[in-house]
């Protein structure tokens, strides 16, 4: 086991679980809400998990009613879980819904409803101020970085939009990355959840600002999922490809404390109302995206971005001419089939999609400025 602070505390290897139970113990919690999904219930992983924290002597009170993009209604319930039966801190396991959910759930269970007034784009964060418990994370999937991320992304049931609720006490103490718990994941949601991680990083470094810190662990870990995501999907149980990619997902999640882009943008309305698995929708909107940023008018600078992302691909032999024509051959290798239509995306809704898209804040540090109509331009060129 590896441990290592920027600026969560991380631990890392086939040892970490263990060593989250002695620091629980440490710390004298008595009851956890274990925050997860039914499926993780049925696979037996959440037992698997709880034993090992009932070594630490506390309680463990399981929660899995989480949706795959979570609800505002996970929330309450989590929420009213967590206050009925005495909790005092907060484990999330599984991808990133379940730690998004959790990170709300400290929110609802500390602060006034309704949960719209911490949205993000208004700048509820602000509002963020009370004590919250202790929470800990236990990624289960290598894409979203949530367990090291200080932000949840919630669906709210007035607006049935994607809603980023953000602060940095959001952030969990401890992130444990264990290889083995993610060796189980099927090919198509490696691949999604790795593409994932992926756009976090890519949009990170191609995001304007200073932030070099951010830029230089932005081209790492995008030079991870290139060498790493590829042996996970055709090899699961490679518990070095999966560790590689693990590292690969909380390091995107670090980086795009700079910004993200137009990609995410796209995609949130996407798993909003279609339900799209968030890293399919990065998936199927990402070349079309660079594409369109690759025939903008670029200053300099952004060209050299692009030009250090594509020479990444070089070094692995997956380059060709222009960064949207590799990222899509690299996709198509990893399984993933192109199209919005052949992924029950309705083409008259396209219009509805690029005005919600619009208001999705990731946008705004994108790499150029986009429209509303340049919004729309991606999802068209996107769909067949």
């Amino acid at each position: 086991m590896q441990q290592y602070n920027f600026p969560t505390t991380i631990y890392f290897g086939d040892d970490a679980l263990e060593s989250l139970a002695r620091a629980i113990k440490g710390k004298g919690h008595q009851k956890m809400l274990l925050v997860t999904d039914r499926t993780l219930t049925s696979l037996g992983l959440a037992k698997q998990v709880a034993d090992v924290l009932l070594t630490s002597g506390a309680e463990i009170v399981l929660f899995d009613h989480v949706h795959p993009n979570p609800l505002e209604e996970d929330v309450e319930k989590g929420s009213d879980a967590f206050t009925s039966t005495g909790c005092d801190s907060i484990v999330a396991l599984g991808g990133g819904s379940p730690m998004d959910v959790a990170k709300v759930i400290n929110v609802a269970t500390t602060h006034a409803a309704p949960l719209s007034r911490y949205d993000d784009a208004i700048g509820g964060g602000d509002r963020i101020v009370n004590p919250m418990a202790p929470l800990y994370a236990i990624p289960t999937t290598s894409g979203t970085g949530s367990e090291v991320g200080r932000a949840g992304v919630i669906i709210l049931r007035e607006t049935k939009r994607k809603t980023i609720i953000f602060a940095p006490a959001l952030m969990p103490r401890i992130a444990v990355l264990v290889p083995r718990l993610t060796a189980g994941l099927p090919p198509h949601i490696t691949a999604a959840t790795g593409i994932d991680a992926f756009t976090h990083s890519l949009e990170a470094y191609l995001a304007p600002g200073f932030h070099p810190l951010a830029d230089g662990v932005a081209l790492a870990g995008m030079r991870i999922c290139i060498r790493h995501l590829e042996t996970c999907c055709k090899d699961g149980q490679n518990l070095d490809a999966r560790g590689r990619m693990q590292l690969a997902s909380s390091m995107g999640a670090t980086a795009f404390q700079k910004g993200l882009g137009m990609i995410h943008s796209l995609a949130h309305p996407l798993s909003a109302h279609h339900d799209t698995h968030h890293g399919l929708a990065n998936a199927l909107l990402l070349p079309d995206s660079i594409e369109f940023i690759e025939n903008s008018d670029l200053d300099q600078d952004q060209k050299e971005r692009i030009a250090d992302v594509l020479d990444l691909f070089e070094k692995s032999g997956l380059a060709r001419q222009t960064l949207a024509e590799t990222c899509r051959h690299w996709f198509a290798q990893l399984g993933i089939t192109f199209g919005l239509s052949h992924h029950g995306i309705p083409e008259d809704n396209l219009v509805f999609l690029s005005a919600e898209a619009f208001e999705d804040p990731c946008h705004r540090s994108n790499i150029i400025p986009v429209t509303e109509p340049d919004l729309l331009s991606v999802y068209q060129k996107a769909y067949p």
